[in-house]
């Protein structure tokens, strides 16, 4: 039987390692990168008794390194059956207005040109699997729903979502399955990120409510890239129970 095999970006932490985890427990090979090689090392340690498992440190807004990467990919390595485009960071919660430009400039470069660089590169891998191949974007429901704060995390997300079901109609014939997976609340680094490492701040996020886990949309991710070659799920919003869309807000005169 051949091995199939998953490339997962930002493997280090949240979706991305529970992915891994996930896949290395249903016997795919592992191909996982991210910009903490210590981190990786430890999952490789990990995984590697069940899987084979190969690492690479790789910040995805380096187009030149992510072609090296997946050049340099060991033979063993080079078939690729499902890419896990994981990799992504929202930064500054504040509202516009108040937000540094270079902040704006890393999710650019992060979730919309480090999500292309590696689709690129590995398109033609996918494509020679064929039939039962999938693409998994991580999107968010930051992408369909606006909120104070979201500005470029959100405007990146709706790229996610736009060019996912783009690659969609230009893969038709190819047997690639394309899936935007779009997570809403989720307790991951993702706060501890966004805010630059204010603990209190993550907690408050969380707190007195029930939040999606990495192990929840890593199950969702594995459940897209284990359908029937001939099932495709466009697009997945996944929030939790006790998370729903705000009202409008409108501004009054006090």
């Amino acid at each position: 039987m051949i091995q199939k095999r998953v490339f997962i970006t930002g493997a280090t932490s949240g979706f991305g390692r529970a992915a891994a985890r996930c896949f290395a427990a249903a016997g795919w090979g592992l191909v996982l990168t991210g910009r903490r090689l210590e981190r990786l090392q430890a999952l490789q340690a990990e995984l590697a008794g069940q899987v084979p498992v190969h690492i690479a440190g790789l910040d995805v807004r380096d187009a030149g390194a992510v072609a090296r990467v997946v050049a340099d990919l060991p033979e063993a390595f080079r078939d690729i059956t499902c890419l896990v485009n994981n990799a992504g960071l929202a930064l500054a919660p504040q509202t516009a207005q108040h937000v540094a430009l270079e902040d704006w400039h890393t999710m650019i470069d992060t979730n919309i040109k480090g999500l292309v660089n590696v689709t690129h590169s590995l398109l033609p891998a996918l494509i020679r699997t064929g039939a039962g191949a999938s693409i998994i974007n991580l999107g968010s429901v930051a992408g369909a729903w606006p909120y104070p704060g979201s500005h470029v995390y959100g405007a990146s997300k709706a790229f996610v979502r736009q060019f996912s079901l783009n690659l969609r109609c230009d893969l038709l014939g190819t047997g690639v399955r394309v899936t935007d997976i779009e997570p809403g609340m989720a307790e991951t680094e993702f706060t501890l990120v966004r805010t630059k490492g204010d603990q209190a701040a993550s907690d408050a996020l969380y707190q007195g409510t029930t939040p999606l886990t990495a192990e929840d949309i890593a199950g969702q991710i594995f459940y897209v890239a284990s359908l029937p070659a001939h099932i495709n799920i466009n697009r997945l919003e996944i929030m939790p129970v006790r998370q729903a869309w705000a009202g409008f807000a409108v501004d009054r005169d006090r």
